[in-house]
């Protein structure tokens, strides 16, 4: 079944970025941001082609550095209010080659990856014929959403669990922005990485993180430092 699926990466890294300076490119343990998702999809071997979404030249230089396509993207859609959805479907307007059945998309805002992850996610992508998957993380934290002026609880504080006495049931997931697949018909049909029947895989607390300040940044670098201590 996987020998019969055209299965593309698009990493969508635009230059612009307000909380971090050119953060797609910023140094992150040695190497530009966006490389780590460029190696990251170079560790499958079931992607037929990468393909990075820019409208910098300098990240689109540091992509064919790296062996992979280069997708020029439009400045009307490259702002900050631009989405996501909007660089994938543009990628796919604009390769020439037939319309791939599977797409990868990697956010270079998550570099760090639990190691063979990749070929799992999609191999349990294409055995459950899902419509789109995610990757996200248990967090043990406790959740409140406001209306007005009162803070209302996700959970029943009454009967606050210890974090060791939690059990499966109880834990809370968030999406954590290092994967997503979805079936090309999804993506064209519903314009959003997500829809149909959602799939996921299920990535340690420590993958959670993503870098939108430099907060994170040093943060992750020390996260990274410490697990390959």
């Amino acid at each position: 079944m996987i020998e019969n699926k055209n299965i593309i990466c698009i990493i969508p890294a635009r230059g612009g970025s307000k909380g971090i300076p050119n953060k797609n490119i910023i140094n992150f343990m040695g190497k530009p941001l966006v490389v780590h998702s460029i190696d990251y999809a170079k560790s499958s071997n079931l992607i037929s082609n990468i393909y990075v979404s820019t409208d910098s030249s300098e990240i689109a230089k540091i992509a064919l550095e790296n062996n992979v396509s280069v997708i020029d993207r439009p400045k009307s859609i490259s702002g900050d209010t631009a989405s996501t959805e909007s660089a994938l479907i543009h990628a796919l307007k604009n390769i020439v080659d037939e319309p791939p059945d599977v797409i990868i998309l990697l956010q270079p805002t998550s570099p760090l990856r639990p190691e063979n992850s990749l070929n799992k996610a999609i191999k349990h992508f294409l055995s459950n014929n899902y419509d789109s998957l995610l990757s996200i993380s248990p967090t043990h934290r406790f959740f409140w959403k406001i209306e007005d002026k009162n803070a209302i609880p996700k959970y029943d504080f009454n009967s606050r669990p210890r974090r060791q006495d939690m059990k499966k049931k109880d834990i809370s997931y968030i999406e954590n922005g290092s994967i997503y697949i979805s079936t090309y018909e999804n993506l064209i049909k519903n314009n959003n990485r997500l829809g149909g029947n959602i799939g996921y895989v299920i990535f340690d607390e420590q993958y959670s993180y993503e870098i939108d300040s430099m907060t994170d940044l040093r943060f992750l670098e020390a996260l990274s430092k410490e697990n390959n201590d």
